[in-house]
């Protein structure tokens, strides 16, 4: 589906972005876009790639003029960029509204206007049922890009969602944060609850189910993946075995555990084999659209406590390497 096309990715220097744009090089593309504020993230990132179908453009998505002028002649678009920090949105909210809320819709209209073919948005687990500000932003972010194919009136432009758990190993994640421990020779791993259970994807799995939601994409889709769920316990023991751990207590704007399908969510998604999909509750909306998803039982919620897949020890060691 790459091939001869324009892509250009939001926040593209960022650990989702650098593995998407190494895989979708492999293909056939025409041209692929860095879109990003931080410039000497881009030079960075310029003597990694330097594949000549690569340009770095310098910009934020608060910036509306800046999209469209980016956008110009791009046929997909990957939205990668937000503040995505728990402790950085609750201090500094209205920062988040400006960036993933005004941003998104920034990007919305000049995807439309720029006769963008389609974009996928990535969001959060934090979206669901969300008791912190980056969640909210993001789940009025998914609101607006499911809308934004209502928006689009009859022009070409589609829009849909990936929504899916904490990234293995992406910058700002626990794992880093507990081998650096390790490393610099810490004899105890601080825990916020013993009780404490997440989602959990690699960078791979993530970058490869984007491509295959865009694949499969209508438009006002929120795509969620089947991944499993790992303890917080399990993940210290796997990094740092010879360790104690001290309980510190929940930090602001923290969860025990992250949802991805609420039930009330649930009552309008469709369970495939490996994802489930949120379908949209506009009248635009057909059935045709379902391609055998099969409808999910009342009360269903998707929260990583209760997951029927569950990550061991060993395998959180073999993930983490």
């Amino acid at each position: 589906m790459f091939t001869n096309q324009t892509i250009l990715v939001t926040g593209g220097t960022g650990s989702f972005g650098k593995k998407f744009i190494s895989a979708v090089l492999k293909q056939n593309v025409k041209k692929v876009i860095v879109f990003s504020r931080d410039e000497l993230k881009q030079y960075e990132m310029a003597q990694e790639f330097t594949d000549p179908r690569i340009r770095f453009f310098i910009g934020d998505v608060r910036d509306k003029e800046r999209l469209y002028r980016a956008f110009d002649g791009v046929d997909i678009v990957i939205h990668a960029a937000a503040l995505k920090h728990v402790g950085a949105c609750e201090y500094n909210p209205f920062e988040a509204v400006k960036t993933n809320i005004h941003g998104a819709q920034n990007i919305i209209e000049a995807a439309i206007d720029r006769g963008v073919k389609k974009v996928i948005a990535l969001s959060t687990d934090k979206a669901a049922s969300p008791i912190n500000l980056y969640g909210a932003t993001k789940l009025a972010s998914d609101k607006l890009f499911v809308a934004g194919n209502s928006y689009a009136g009859d022009k070409d432009t589609r829009f849909a969602v990936v929504r899916y758990g904490n990234v293995v190993g992406s910058r700002g994640s626990v794992v880093p944060f507990f081998k650096k421990l390790k490393q610099d020779g810490a004899t105890v791993i601080p825990v916020t609850d013993d009780r404490m259970t997440r989602f959990w994807i690699t960078l791979d799995q993530g970058v490869q189910f984007v491509i295959d939601s865009l694949t499969r994409m209508n438009g006002g889709e929120i795509f969620i993946p089947k991944i499993p769920s790992m303890s917080i316990l399990d993940l210290a023991e796997a990094i740092a075995p010879e360790c104690d751990i001290k309980i510190v207590g929940i930090r602001p704007g923290e969860k025990l555990h992250e949802a991805m399908i609420t039930e009330d969510d649930a009552r309008h998604t469709l369970e495939y084999d490996d994802y489930f999909v949120i379908q949209p509750e506009f009248p635009w909306w057909s059935a045709e659209y379902s391609n055998g998803g099969k409808s999910l039982p009342e009360g269903f919620t998707y929260v990583s406590n209760v997951n029927n897949q569950w990550l061991s020890v060993d395998e959180l060691r073999e993930l983490v390497k």
